[in-house]
């Protein structure tokens, strides 16, 4: 035990940190406590977490439960047991479509609401679907402007490469930019065009020797494939159609598990351009897809992988023809696809979940429940998932004996190393933002509209029973989201993070 706790507590100068305190002596501090409470490497106990108002950072955390009485008069003192104590989620795969026309799909207000009534306190902003597309400094700028005061939680920006523009990738770098993302097959939008394998050795070669990362959407259509479903996200059919267009099982023959392992092959060929730049495998979906970053890593490349929400509890059997809210690239696998992405988790192949919240507006996803066609192959592709993330990980996790801590190292500490956030986000620990998820794993819901705070309520989860809710959400030691109150009145408190300059 601290030596502290032989005496009442008093001012807050004299708590030990490790670091210069963050609060003034005359400042109050916020305490959160609880039985179940979740640190890093996968530590769950109880836990006392002191912050300071002024700075919202996280000055203290004792691995016990301090009583109030040992704080001064006045003291914002709140004991949560037996709901858990999490850090917030870093969503390091969301599409937030804003500037452009797109923003009727989603936006910077909009999506990361639906972020915080999940407990994401940080969201990283793919490089597509706005307009323009985030692959000058130029673009960047035009979409920080566009995200200024509309953000409920802290957003990062990453940046994109095309054919041709290679030559804006160190500038973007020093723009602030956490990561940069191709495409090896078409992407659905004119603006965002794919990248040949020569493309991707000029961009390795301009950031060799840069502290970013490189990130690919692996499809590719191998030689002589039988497919020609070669559009990411909409497009015309297959030239030989195996079945139905609103078929599921039709779709998903078209995206064959061959165009992810091929392009992971290619990315591991093009690897020695660039040796210490981080790679990076976005929403993984097929399971031999695994056996091939073993095989990179064995040779020392740089390799890393996410899977996505919808890839760990969805199944393909389960997905009716017509329900086209389940469409993204690559597809939902089956469900004994699914056990190999969670084996890959547990052993560490694959480091990372994220929702790639992708969505769009009801007439683009074509639900036949609607009036739509139900044509797989002509709906919009991507699964609304940002702010439901967590409830539906622990659904599907709990009957996998995986536990809250091993979750958060995946949705928050991993996630937040890989753009570049640890030491501010992704862990409750002493000097790191009070990022605060607050967590009842045994509450039980029915996924329905009111559940959904992004701009189009379309989900593939619409009416599947969840376990586990978020309660609370703070973001840098503030309150921005209750499920009693709702969101707090001060409206949209997060902070635009430029690498170099958090």
């Amino acid at each position: 035990m601290a030596p502290l706790l032989d005496t009442p507590i008093v001012p807050l100068s004299s708590l030990p940190v490790q670091q210069p305190p963050f609060t003034p002596p005359e400042e109050l501090p916020t305490v959160l406590v609880s039985n179940n409470a979740v640190f890093p490497e996968r530590r769950q106990g109880p836990g006392t977490i002191i912050i300071s108002p002024h700075s919202g950072k996280i000055i203290n955390v004792f691995p016990e439960i301090i009583p109030s009485s040992r704080f001064p008069v006045g003291t914002q003192y709140t004991d949560y047991s037996p709901k858990y104590l999490m850090p917030g989620l870093v969503d390091a795969h969301v599409h937030l479509n804003e500037p452009g026309w797109r923003t009727e799909w989603e936006g910077f207000e909009t999506g990361t609401r639906a972020a915080a009534f999940g407990g994401v306190t940080t969201v990283i902003d793919m490089p597509l679907n706005a307009i323009p597309p985030t692959t000058t400094v130029e673009n960047l700028n035009t979409k920080l402007k566009a995200a200024e005061g509309q953000c409920w939680v802290d957003v990062g920006f990453y940046g994109g490469v095309i054919p041709g523009n290679e030559e804006e990738l160190i500038p973007l770098v020093n723009a602030g930019v956490r990561g940069f993302k191709c495409f090896l097959i078409q992407s659905g939008v004119e603006e965002f065009p794919s990248v040949t394998s020569a493309d991707v050795a000029k961009a390795m070669e301009k950031l060799k020797d840069s502290s970013t990362t490189l990130m690919f959407h692996a499809e590719m259509i191998p030689p002589l494939s039988m497919s020609m479903g070669d559009l990411v996200l909409h497009g015309d059919p297959p030239l030989v159609p195996t079945g139905p267009l609103n078929a599921y099982k039709t779709f998903l023959e078209s995206r064959p598990r061959a165009f992810e392992t091929y392009a992971i092959e290619q990315i591991l060929a093009l690897a020695p351009h660039a040796p210490d730049l981080q790679l990076h495998i976005v929403h993984l979906s097929a399971a031999e897809g695994v056996s091939l970053l073993k095989k990179a890593h064995a040779a020392g490349i740089k390799l890393s992988a996410e899977t996505c929400f919808h890839y760990l509890t969805l199944a393909a059997e389960d997905i009716k023809d017509g329900d086209t809210r389940h469409k993204c690239c690559p597809p939902i696998r089956e469900g004994s696809n699914r056990e190999f992405l969670w084996d890959a988790l547990k052993d560490g192949t694959i480091t990372t979940v994220v929702s790639d919240h992708s969505p769009c507006t009801p007439d683009l996803k074509m639900l036949s429940k609607t009036g739509g066609s139900g044509d797989f192959f002509q709906a919009w592709g991507g699964v609304s998932t940002v702010g439901l993330g967590l409830s539906v990980l622990w659904t599907e996790g709990s009957q996998r004996n995986v536990d809250l801590p091993t979750m958060a190292e995946w949705i928050s500490w991993n996630t937040a190393k890989q753009v570049g956030l640890l030491g501010t986000k992704g862990a409750i620990a002493e000097g790191y933002d009070a990022d605060i998820c607050v967590f009842d794993p045994e509450a039980e819901f029915t996924v329905t509209t009111k559940d959904l705070h992004f701009k189009n309520k379309m989900t593939a989860y619409e009416g599947k029973e969840l376990r586990g809710r978020v309660c609370e959400t703070w973001l840098r030691g503030r309150r921005i989201y209750s499920l009693d109150g709702g969101f707090e009145k001060g409206g949209p408190q997060g902070e635009l993070l430029l690498k170099g300059q958090v």
